[in-house]
């Protein structure tokens, strides 16, 4: 092991190297350790509060509980990994997008999931097996459209935030349209769920959105060393002769997927995509967005909006989704006053 200059470690082994920044490793630790905690401390709260010890007894194998193991246990992992899905793939979007104001639900990605899967529980085709699939194939046609539509000799980042919300709001009229021609019954269901919830989430969405994310893998390892040469202008690309199209557009289709199944999993959990991603961002003071660190922040902040879920109202439970927006709403605010008043994103 060799040291480079600003900040970076070089890590040799037989027949490979890579470089490795040394703040963004710390943060990713740190990151690690919080989110464990909050995931241990999401075991606990419930009707009855559990001490820490008796979960982690429970975890280890040396106990049984069969709140925790078949009720907690799967809901919490739902909400990692939801949140794991989520900042990976706004970390994607906005390095392809080159705009800290693109993620999958400012673009229609998960209003495209949502509108299918609505359509699905409207029509009749819903259900835990259709619905990621439903909720894959919505977000993936939305994606599509945007890309095309902003597609003019490369990829201009103006104009595809600028779609993806113009195709975000017409989603979201057309998923309204569908609700008010469901039975009452089935509309309640989907609102419920267009609102991001972890509720009765259970092994059944754990376990096939843990699957995708491990077949998705080597795709992810992929794009964590492709994302670097994403960031090029196109006549930088050209000059180091990096394909910056294909780069690009295998990014966004590995983004497109990590929303689609996670908005499948638990419903369009706004504002984790785009908020993760910068301030992991800041946190390693990194020029590209930090996809692992994007990642576990992403997921924190699902598990620790789930915890505070359950514990804001007494004898009630919002949506995760609520208190996310709650947070994003006035962090897209600021954003888009600093970048009115020309401040650096």
């Amino acid at each position: 092991m060799s040291y480079r200059p600003y900040g970076h470690v070089l890590v040799r082994r037989p027949g490979w190297s890579f470089l490795l920044h040394r703040r963004s490793t710390v943060v990713a630790s740190v990151l690690a350790a919080l989110l464990a905690a909050a995931f241990v401390l999401s075991l606990c709260v419930g009707v009855r509060f559990l001490l820490p010890g008796d979960v982690l007894k429970v975890l280890f194998g040396s106990d049984h509980s069969v709140v925790i193991e078949n009720l907690r246990l799967p809901r919490a992992t739902v909400g990692l990994l939801v949140g794991l899905a989520f900042g990976a793939a706004g970390a994607l979007i906005q390095t392809v997008a080159r705009n800290p104001l693109a993620s999958p639900d400012i673009i229609g990605v998960s209003h495209g999931a949502s509108a299918a899967v609505v359509f699905g529980l409207v029509f009749g085709f819903g259900g835990p097996t259709a619905t990621p699939l439903t909720a894959v194939a919505g977000g993936t046609i939305a994606a599509f459209l945007v890309y095309v539509l902003a597609w003019r000799k490369g990829l201009n980042a103006q104009r595809f935030v600028l779609i993806g919300v113009g195709i975000s709001v017409a989603l979201y009229s057309v998923t309204n349209l569908l609700l008010t021609k469901a039975d009452i019954t089935l509309a309640q269901q989907a609102k419920v769920w267009m609102s991001g919830s972890l509720n009765g989430r259970g092994w059944t969405q754990a376990e096939p959105l843990a699957w995708v994310l491990l077949a998705l893998l080597p795709a992810i390892v992929w794009a964590a060393r492709a994302a670097r040469s994403a960031g090029y202008d196109d006549d930088t690309a050209v000059a180091l002769g990096i394909r910056l199209g294909r780069v690009r557009l295998g990014l966004v289709v590995i983004g497109v997927l990590l929303a689609s199944v996670a908005t499948g999993a638990a419903g369009p959990v706004d504002f984790v995509a785009l908020v993760a991603p910068q301030v992991a961002r800041r946190l390693t003071r990194t020029p590209q967005i930090p996809l692992v660190c994007s990642a576990l922040l992403g997921a924190l902040i699902v598990v620790v909006a789930d915890i505070g879920a359950r514990m804001l109202i007494p004898d009630a439970e919002l949506p995760v989704g609520v208190l996310t927006a709650a947070v994003g709403g006035p962090y897209l605010l600021w954003m888009l006053t600093r970048s009115r008043a020309g401040g650096a994103s």
